[in-house]
């Protein structure tokens, strides 16, 4: 059933309202984009790039598509500018800025496309925003976000199939993302993790539920299911995979296979969820044009405080960039080359060759130092990524940068964790993990290495990848530079917790020398 909507004459006033105000709006579009279009290039490269946010292309047709179905509702309101929400503008504005200062993609594109949505209630009105409220939210859509579910979805996933495998008599042994069963080896890599089945149902689903449903308790409860939906179908899909593989002697569900099986078995699943949401289906409410709100037009003082609202929202979305050029202004201090130091702490000998055939995976270092230190007998490996000068591709915490690639032909991630150790008269977190041999052999599983890892921030120490943002965008905002290391130290794991002491031995006694090199080498000591 269509709306029915009662058109009533337009005041020339209201008209001559409207014009300024779609004037200003555009305007105040046009500004944000070209501040912020880094920030939009690089979400539009990601859409190009990426199977998972392809749907981004879609967003902005479908959104001009939600408003224009409203336009008939808007006409009847007054542009009336709402001053309440420039402190949010200014909110946004700071947060681009940490995104900035932090080379943090996604909070920058997240903070565009927040000032987008927010010209129109500060230009327009609430009144105006409440009627497209959906179509605003729906913009979200298109910032590319949902990649830091990857570990926890992969997890789930691994979790299910093993629980599943098992409960069909098929014996497993698991490590990590890997297992193995009589018929072969298997892993949960990222495309198996359904984050881009989560995200194509959440955008399907809540599209469907807003031209379905009237009441927001039907729409909220669709949504949530478009999210269950989606993790539940993935989990089956990976373990029917996996069956298929084992039952056909891997002539099924293997190479490319398994990614088509995929997304049929996802299409269904899709089309039965839309199915069964249609029967729940409610009419569309009868609309009307509100009269008393259109004879209520001041012409002269609302037509200035439209335009004054929008000088305002000018300035604060260009404050951040002001701020920023200033104190990118300020002198840079020359890398300072360094080599391994030959001691660390009072005890720790440095050793060559290096002991061990491993090297973390991080790129794009400004310095780095890869050596081997042993005392009474007990080796511990030392890795020190430098990262100055930071920007969008040379910067400490990325996705690419980790410490074992998942192509890596000799090393594989079986475990990771948090390990909290007391040096200096205080306790740190230090990331914890466990190292194997990736092509399982006997010999391999025997030199299995613990590896720990610290980010170090102008001499602050955090586990986070988060923290270690916000303490480099902290940092760099108080002009102090965005110097940054990760220390990794490794030892072989050894018998009834041998490696651990090793490496809280090396790390209690020897940060202060890493510490006082890590200042030495970027020249701030």
């Amino acid at each position: 059933m269509s709306a029915t909507t009662v058109v009533l004459p337009v005041p020339s006033a209201l008209a001559h309202r409207w014009r300024h105000a779609l004037i200003a709006l555009s305007l105040s579009l046009a500004w944000i984009a070209i501040l912020y279009r880094d920030a939009a290039t690089s979400m539009v490269m990601i859409w190009a790039r990426s199977e998972t946010f392809m749907h981004g292309f879609l967003v902005i047709p479908i959104v001009f598509w939600l408003v224009w179905r409203k336009r008939l509702s808007i006409a009847a309101h007054r542009p009336d500018p709402m001053i309440p929400a420039l402190p949010m503008v200014a909110f946004f504005g700071l947060t681009w800025a940490m995104g900035e200062l932090a080379f943090t993609n996604s909070l920058t594109q997240l903070a565009f496309v927040a000032l987008l949505v927010l010209a129109v209630p500060c230009v327009l009105g609430s009144s105006v925003a409440r009627i497209i409220a959906f179509p605003l939210g729906f913009m979200f859509f298109s910032v590319p976000l949902g990649e830091f579910l990857l570990p926890t979805l992969m997890e789930w996933t691994a979790d299910f199939t093993v629980f599943g495998l098992r409960l069909s008599g098929v014996p497993v042994y698991r490590e990590g993302l890997n297992f193995v069963i009589p018929s072969g080896h298997w892993s949960v890599v990222e495309a198996c993790s359904g984050v881009r089945y989560l995200i194509a149902s959440l955008t399907v689903g809540s599209i469907f539920a807003y031209l379905n449903y009237r009441s927001r308790k039907r729409r909220a409860m669709f949504v949530l299911v478009s999210a269950l939906v989606p993790l539940v179908a993935n989990w089956v899909r990976a373990y029917m995979i996996v069956m298929l593989g084992h039952l056909s002697g891997n002539k099924l569900a293997v190479g490319v296979d398994h990614l088509i099986y995929g997304w049929i078995f996802f299409g269904v699943v899709i089309v039965l969820m839309l199915a069964v949401g249609s029967h729940w289906t409610e009419p569309e409410q009868v609309a009307t044009s509100m009269a008393p709100e259109i004879l209520k037009v001041k012409k002269a003082a609302t037509v200035a405080r439209l335009w004054g609202v929008t000088a305002i929202l000018a300035v604060l979305v260009a404050l951040p960039h002001m701020a920023l050029w200033f104190l990118e202004r300020g002198p840079s201090t020359a890398v300072v080359s360094f080599m391994e130091p030959p001691t660390i702490g009072s005890h720790w000998q440095l050793t060559r060759p290096t002991a061990f055939n491993f090297t973390p995976a991080y790129q794009n270092t400004s310095e780095k130092i890869h050596a081997s230190y042993v005392y009474q007998g007990r080796t511990v490996g030392l890795y020190i990524g430098v990262y100055r000068r930071q920007d969008y591709q040379h910067k400490l915490v990325a996705s690419d940068n980790v410490l074992v690639a998942r192509n890596d032909p000799r090393w594989a991630l079986i475990s990771s964790g948090e390990k909290v150790i007391a040096f200096e008269n205080d306790l740190h977190a230090v990331h914890a993990n466990e190292l194997r041999g990736a092509s399982l052999t006997e010999s391999d599983l025997k030199a299995n290495l613990l590896v720990w890892k610290v980010y170090w921030i102008n001499g602050t120490l955090t586990a986070s990848d988060y923290l270690a943002k916000v303490y480099g965008a902290i940092y760099r905002l108080m002009g102090r530079g965005d110097d940054s290391a990760v220390i990794v130290v490794y030892t072989p794991k050894g018998k009834d917790g041998e490696g651990d002491v090793n490496l809280e031995s090396f790390f209690s006694d020897g940060y202060v020398t890493i510490n006082e090199f890590l200042l030495k080498a970027s020249d701030r000591n």
